[in-house]
């Protein structure tokens, strides 16, 4: 299926946020997931289905000084 992540057109198999997340090797990182506008929590993105032409935001911290 096709989904927009960060703005771009990207094709998955993911079924989920966190295959997704998973997929991204993102996991045990420091980000926040937003879903069609919607903000995410991490405990919920095993439990949130992604469909096909889904938004799909991420963020993660990246250190500095």
């Amino acid at each position: 299926m096709q989904i927009y992540l960060n703005g771009e057109a990207q094709q998955t198999t993911c079924t989920t946020l966190l295959e997704l997340i998973q997929e991204l090797a993102l996991e045990g990182k420091r980000y926040a997931v937003e879903k069609n506008e919607m903000i995410i929590a991490k405990s919920k993105l095993e439990h949130t289905p992604i469909c096909d032409s889904d938004r799909i935001e991420i963020i993660h911290a990246v250190g500095g000084g």
